[in-house]
């Protein structure tokens, strides 16, 4: 008993504790200012609401993720292919039992809590290419390298997709191009299925919703509807671009506090307006600056383990990180169409701040077996 708890206090010891630092940063400030975007003056008992729940939710994934830290990553990697038989069934479950908000179907209720099926199977998805990309079975330079991976995450994507949840869906080609690309994949391969894509692409117009269509237009021009479709965007940039240098000071954002910016989604898509209109461009810099720490460590591990499988499974935990915070700052300052993504560690939701945790909790499990395993 005591030499397994000395062993577990020295992997505990392990851990990268520069990534630690930039993601107990991020929860931080994301708690801070959904307590600010939730406020409403004298109604404390609203921005207590959202705060207090996301303040569990962290505690429950702060503690997933340092299990997940402690356990050896290639457990999870030998039982892949049953995570992703879990992942999908719950996907599939969801569109049958799921709890249907706003036309969309995206959650099931499990006791007192809504989780959201999408969140945890992206991060089976990346386990699972994790196994069988760096497992050695399929020669990297072949077709059937690339091939395998897209019928691995095909029915991941048309699951999530047909929810609908878009912008979801989305994160998961990007991701699985960077396994692929980190896995040693032929370019010549890689550009034949991007080139494949791209004229398919126009097709995908059709299967949209009208509401998606509506987000696309209104990206192209936000004036065309500036106080129904476009007024979300509108006010998201110039609670951006109203902070300045320095801000406006916490709970003094304007486009916030009075409203402008709706307060249904300011606490969890729109988290980064809310941020940078109240700490300026300074802490918009801050925030970003701490997304690039956490990148920089998530490679590091990738760079840096022992096996292929935890090199991959690093990097398609950085990938995930990468795509919500670029395609979720892109939509809040004007870059990219609005696709309701929430920014990884900060904003609110209970399913997405446990997956993140638990994709870092991985990330940590790799370098942490590294140092172990060396010492040994």
């Amino acid at each position: 008993m005591k030499k397994h708890l000395q062993r577990l206090w020295h992997r505990f010891l392990a851990q990268d504790w520069l990534a630690v630092a930039a993601a107990a940063g991020l929860l931080a400030g994301g708690l801070c200012f959904i307590y600010s975007a939730s406020w409403r003056g004298e109604e404390t008992g609203i921005a207590g609401a959202w705060f207090g729940r996301q303040v569990q939710w962290g505690i429950v994934g702060g503690a997933v993720a340092l299990v997940l830290a402690l356990c050896d990553y290639r457990a999870w990697i030998r039982g892949a292919w049953w995570l992703w038989l879990a992942a999908v069934g719950g996907l599939a479950l969801v569109l049958v039992a799921g709890v249907r908000v706003y036309g969309a179907s995206r959650w099931l209720r499990i006791g007192p809590a809504l989780l959201q099926p999408s969140e945890f199977a992206k991060v089976a998805l990346v386990v699972l290419l994790a196994r069988v990309l760096g497992g050695g079975a399929i020669g990297k330079r072949s077709f059937a390298f690339v091939a395998v991976a897209l019928l691995l995450a095909a029915p991941v994507f048309l699951l999530i997709l047909e929810e609908p949840d878009l912008g979801t869906a989305m994160v998961i080609p990007p991701t699985v191009l960077f396994m692929l690309v980190a896995g040693g994949a032929a370019w010549r391969h890689l550009f034949a299925i991007g080139a494949a894509g791209a004229a398919c692409a126009p097709l995908g117009w059709f299967v949209l919703g009208d509401y998606q269509r509506e987000r696309i237009l209104t990206f192209l021009d936000p004036s065309r509807d500036p106080l129904s479709s476009g007024w979300n965007a509108l006010q998201s940039a110039i609670a951006v671009g109203s902070g300045g240098l320095y801000g406006k000071g916490f709970l003094n954002g304007t486009q916030n506090v009075l409203g402008f910016l709706p307060r249904t989604v300011s606490p969890s898509d729109f988290i980064f307006p809310v941020i940078a209109e109240e700490t300026g461009f300074i802490g918009a810099c801050l925030l970003l600056a701490a997304y690039v720490v956490l990148l920089a460590c998530y490679l590091r591990a990738a760079a840096a383990a022992r096996d292929p499988e935890g090199s991959l499974l690093a990097t398609g935990i950085a990938g995930l990180l990468f795509c919500h915070a670029f395609v979720n700052i892109g939509m809040t300052v004007g870059l990219l169409p609005i696709t309701g993504l929430p920014l990884p560690l900060v904003s609110s939701g209970g399913s997405f701040l446990l997956s993140t945790l638990a994709g870092f909790g991985l990330v940590q499990s790799v370098c942490v077996h590294r140092r172990t395993d060396k010492e040994r």
